[in-house]
């Protein structure tokens, strides 16, 4: 369910409070919330796999993206999120989609490489191009 974009951090689809013990069983420190509430009818709500989160002792983020883009807020909150975890973050959304594209923005942002970032996370099974203009501009030319 939860798929590797390398070392330090997973994205997954919309998880469960019971899937929160299988990211704890594979060792993640910080679960990253990228789904606004009531998105969609019957999701679980944040408040949900904070609670499950928090007993499992693994941090949590909340940062919702909705479908009319990136901010600069959202970015900052990454970085910082990133920054912060001790140990594998795990993110999710919907599909996994709008984590993977905040986690490459986040990491151009930091200085890691467009073509690396991209090959990250096709071998992860997403396509950055339609934010690729946006992660050479943050990647300032790297």
């Amino acid at each position: 369910m939860f798929i590797r974009i390398d070392d330090s951090i997973s994205v997954s689809p919309q998880i469960t409070p019971a899937q929160v013990a299988e990211a704890a069983a594979q060792g993640v420190a910080l679960i990253v919330n990228n789904r606004p509430d009531e998105e969609e009818a019957g999701q679980p709500m944040g408040a949900e796999i904070e609670a499950a989160a928090n007993a499992a002792g693994i941090a949590y983020r909340a940062i919702p993206v909705t479908h009319s883009g990136f901010s600069a807020h959202q970015l900052a909150a990454m970085n910082e999120a990133l920054a912060a975890a001790n140990g594998p973050v795990l993110a999710y959304c919907r599909s996994g989609t709008r984590s993977t594209y905040l986690w490459a923005l986040a990491r151009a942002q930091q200085g890691d490489a467009p073509d690396d970032l991209a090959a990250k996370a096709a071998n992860a099974g997403y396509d950055l191009g339609g934010i690729r203009g946006m992660i050479d501009s943050l990647a300032g030319g790297r």
